[in-house]
């Protein structure tokens, strides 16, 4: 067998990037390590048990050039006798070029998938490219995660079977053969910062530095996928025990816990954090990570970082890492007898008209606290319910007189991000309760007979239900 197709054929099974019965997609541009892919593959498909196809995605930024690969494309798979799937996409005025058309690759690269036309996508990414990405890398300071360069294998079934093959073997294995290629006359072009690596920087290196330059920084990226991969899984076990997620896609954890790690592993954490509240780490740098551990060290329990796309917010003994702002105001009509749904929150106001014979009980719902009762007559007006405001204040019971209600959650430690969207509950003249510190004193029911207003906040419902349905709970 050749020297590629041993070294391919050994990549893909140490990375069991395929299983027998797969349909495999080969992204082939025209160029020369894709086409170099496809024959390959095409060779080694039957040993491997692997059915083949074509994919193109035609970006249209050459114009001409661009449809001549595409048409070079499908000639190229009708002569190997397989089927291609090749569609164009518009990229105009896209921003970041590059990214762009990243985006739009993989975006044709999942819809081949989800249609159920290929298992893996197998892509022509070799050794050079691989130390062109962690060189890129690290000159604009990654970290581990970074230096792992490009993955042979993702969770989204992409796979590279020549990532451990040098861009020259690729050129030398299609010359040997006869087999012709497109050259892409952007590949040379100064402003991508990818080939000034490619053509500057590297070549420089290698003459002056290290003529192996290219294993070196691959066997880099080796060693710290290996590394990456062990603390995945290490930050799996410590997130499922340390990261709180919030129903808004917000995450939480102690500042204390977060304080106390070695600072390899907190520096991890922070970022796994990062990741689950934004979707990614995309503008996140070593000053965004310091910055939040910074936060979660200081002896003061309040403070606030920005990054692009993501707050992190101090708060008593929490940090909160989250895209969202604070919840919008709301006021909405509070029916008696009903259930009034609090936005932004799946918990439930339950408001309930007794005769103060009765008792409570058999309701299918789990509170948060001991309901409040609250004196029927003594109520003046429709009831609202809307989030707390600044300025908020009344007397709860068993309180000497008035207080801000901003008083209140300082005492009771409630955190900044949990204040905003605080239900509060009124009539024609003021505050009749708030979630926590409970009804106003001057509304606590009287001796004797009467009705009264029980108010609970449902934490859990046994089925969804509408914001404002009226049902008699009674």
């Amino acid at each position: 067998m050749d020297s590629l197709l041993h070294r391919v054929a050994a990549t893909i099974a140490r990375h069991g990037m395929f299983s027998s019965g797969h349909k495999v997609g080969v992204a082939v541009s025209g160029g020369a390590d894709s086409v170099c892919l496809l024959f390959a593959l095409r060779e080694l498909a039957p040993a491997l048990g692997i059915a083949l196809s074509v994919l193109h995605l035609d970006h249209g930024l050459r114009g001409e050039e661009s449809a001549a690969d595409a048409e070079f494309v499908r000639a190229l798979a009708a002569q190997l006798g397989l089927q291609a799937a090749i569609e164009r996409v518009d990229l105009r005025d896209p921003g970041n070029l590059e990214q762009a058309a990243r985006r739009a690759r993989l975006a044709f690269f999942r819809r081949q998938t989800s249609a159920g036309c290929v298992d893996r996508v197998a892509l022509g990414h070799t050794r050079s490219d691989q130390a062109e990405t962690v060189l890129f890398r690290f000159l604009r300071g990654a970290a581990t995660a970074g230096l792992a360069g490009i993955r042979p294998v993702t969770a989204s079934g992409i796979v590279r079977p020549l990532i451990e093959v040098d861009r020259s073997e690729v050129e030398a294995f299609l010359t040997a053969r006869g087999i012709r290629w497109r050259d892409d006359s952007t590949n040379r072009s100064p402003a991508f910062a990818r080939n000034r690596i490619r053509h500057g920087l590297l070549p420089q290196l290698a003459r002056d530095w290290n003529p192996a330059i290219h294993r070196t920084l691959a066997h880099t990226a080796d060693w710290a996928l290996a590394e990456e991969a062990w603390w995945e899984s290490e930050m799996d076990r410590l997130g499922a025990s340390l990261l709180r997620p919030e129903r808004d896609g917000a995450v939480l954890v102690r500042a204390d816990q977060l304080a106390a790690l070695p600072l390899a592993v907190a520096r991890r954490l922070v970022r796994r954090a990062m990741e689950c509240a934004k979707g990614n780490l995309r503008g996140i740098d070593f000053e965004h990570v310091s910055a939040a551990l910074d936060l979660a060290a200081g002896a003061r329990g309040r403070g606030k970082v920005q990054v692009r796309g993501l707050d992190i917010v101090r708060s008593f003994d929490w940090l909160r890492f989250s895209t969202s702002g604070a919840p919008a105001p709301y006021t909405l009509p509070a029916p008696v007898p009903g259930l009034v749904k609090i936005p932004g929150s799946g918990n439930v106001i339950s408001l309930e008209l007794i005769d103060r014979q009765e008792t409570p009980g058999g309701f299918p719902y789990v509170y948060n606290r001991e309901m409040g009762c609250v004196d029927w007559p003594r109520l003046s007006g429709p009831l609202e319910l809307r989030n707390w405001r600044p300025g908020d204040r009344y007397q709860p019971i068993g309180h000497t007189g008035e207080e801000k209600i901003k008083n209140l959650f300082q005492k009771a430690r409630v955190p900044l991000w949990e204040r905003s969207g605080w239900p509060v509950l009124t009539d024609g003249s003021g505050i009749v309760w708030t979630r926590r510190f409970g009804p106003a004193a001057g509304l606590s029911p009287a001796g004797g007979g009467g009705r009264t207003l029980l108010i609970g906040e449902i934490v859990k419902l046994e089925s969804e239900t509408p914001a404002t349905a009226s049902i008699n709970i009674g």
